[in-house]
């Protein structure tokens, strides 16, 4: 698979079943395909996108935009699309939406034990802030809260001309 191959686009309800088969793939506790439906329909601060190949949805990430900051509220991709850097290119893809709609900064939350994903986090431009305890209801893990400055992805002046 070419990483060039990939569109991104956002969710739309058709998008939902292939979501949460996704969803299943990544989380101990998924999220319904009715909680996906309400974010799509009922929250006017959410944004979701969808990341194909070939006309596949391999992964998707959600966030919601609340004046100048960008919470993450999911993110995956199917597991066998893992390790070839299209986690990466999806949260670029949020970080740069998010900065597009006029967010100066993005947090998301991570499971403490989760160093993959808090290495990729990292390498982003995400920054450790705190912990938030006995975050996920599954296991009562904590969860660590990080932040990152959006600023890298506003366009330039000759960018906005276009």
């Amino acid at each position: 698979m070419l990483l060039t191959d990939l569109v991104f686009r956002s969710m739309t309800m058709d998008d939902v079943p292939a979501i949460v088969a996704i969803e299943h793939e990544a989380f101990a506790t998924p999220w319904t395909p009715e909680a996906f439906k309400n974010e799509l329909t009922s929250n006017m601060f959410a944004r979701y996108m969808v990341m194909e190949n070939e006309g596949q949805i391999i992964g998707y990430g959600g966030m919601w935009i609340i004046v100048d900051e960008a919470h993450v509220t999911n993110i995956a991709v199917r597991a066998d699309h893992r390790g070839l850097g299209l986690g990466e290119r999806l949260l670029t893809e949020l970080q740069r939406t998010a900065a597009y709609f006029g967010a100066n900064k993005m947090t998301l939350e991570v499971r403490v034990s989760n160093e993959i994903a808090q290495g990729l986090y990292r390498k982003l431009g995400f920054k450790p802030a705190g912990i938030r305890p006995a975050y996920y209801s599954d296991n009562n893990e904590d969860a660590l809260i990080m932040w990152a400055d959006l600023n890298v992805y506003r366009p330039t002046a000759e960018e906005q001309e276009w």
